[in-house]
């Protein structure tokens, strides 16, 4: 005959020296270092293939903006051609990046495979964090704690995806816009190397990670720290919050800064409602403990 769950009997079950604690820890921090090294020298060996897929965008906005002619681009036009569904115009297709220093083109490939081997690390990383802390969760806290490992990436791949697709081409676009050329001056645009992909490496590193605000949001109203009803009342003071996030993290143009906010402003609406549904859980919960009793 099976015995009643004891929540405290489960955790007590799961106690253990300090020194164990350490060594475990050392132990998941090794695995997270070997996954990172591994993920890093992968991502440096195709460091190639990765600049030329990131510098895709800069391609799509130069092509455009050399058949227009300096005209307006139908933006709907650009979009379907990152998304393959518009071939490029062949004027302005090939695209030029710049060095200016000896050793730039190796720091670029290195900053490349840091950020490739953070992304390709990271399932491995929030598995050993999840294992680290398991122990001292409750069972049904364990459950609720898996899904936010799914949903960190994904939330974390689609700001990047639209960075890629949507925000690096208009912004490269609004940037060969403001070219000068007159009375037999001109003023182009000659990007770096260094400087595109510190742009590009910025921009999705800023878009993935305000991307996490529902898993944020979500685990604060799990730990009973905020509430649907809060974050209701703050939603103006978190508008506020949110346009001045993306004013810093986003180059100084109106485009890019709404393509952040916006997006923001809907997760944060989301966030509520993810809080709401874990409010009700816990009250049905509450709910069925004293009818048990």
């Amino acid at each position: 005959m099976s015995s009643a769950y004891d929540p405290e009997a489960d955790i007590e079950a799961s106690r253990a020296p300090l020194m164990d604690h350490l060594i475990e820890l050392r132990k998941r921090l090794l695995v997270c270092v070997l996954a990172f090294i591994a993920a890093f020298f992968l991502c440096f060996a195709f460091a190639g293939p990765l600049y030329v897929f990131l510098v895709k965008p800069y391609q799509a906005a130069a092509a455009f903006h050399a058949a227009a002619g300096g005209t307006h681009v139908n933006p709907l036009d650009l979009i379907a051609a990152m998304v393959g569904l518009h071939p490029l115009p062949e004027q302005g297709k090939a695209v030029q990046l710049i060095y200016t220093a000896p050793l730039e083109i190796l720091f670029v490939k290195m900053k490349l495979a840091g950020l490739g081997g953070i992304i390709l690390a990271f399932p491995v990383i929030a598995f050993q964090l999840y294992r680290f802390v398991a122990p001292g969760l409750y069972r049904n806290e364990r459950g609720a704690f898996l899904p936010f490992l799914v949903a960190a990436p994904l939330l974390f791949l689609l700001g990047a995806a639209l960075v890629y697709f949507v925000m690096l081409p208009f912004v490269m676009l609004f940037s060969l816009g403001q070219g000068i050329s007159q009375d037999g001056v001109s003023a182009n645009l000659l990007a770096t190397v260094s400087d595109y992909m510190n742009l590009a490496t910025a921009l999705i590193l800023a878009f993935g990670l305000c991307f996490q605000l529902p898993v944020v949001m979500t685990l604060l109203g799990l730990a009973g720290i905020i509430s649907s009803q809060f974050m209701a009342k703050g939603r103006r003071y978190a508008i506020v919050v949110v346009v001045a996030i993306a004013a810093v993290v986003t180059p100084p143009d109106p485009v890019s800064q709404l393509m952040l906010a916006i997006p923001m402003c809907l997760l944060y609406e989301v966030s509520i409602w993810c809080v709401r549904l874990i409010e009700m859980r816990k009250k049905r919960a509450d709910e069925a403990a004293e009818a048990a009793d």
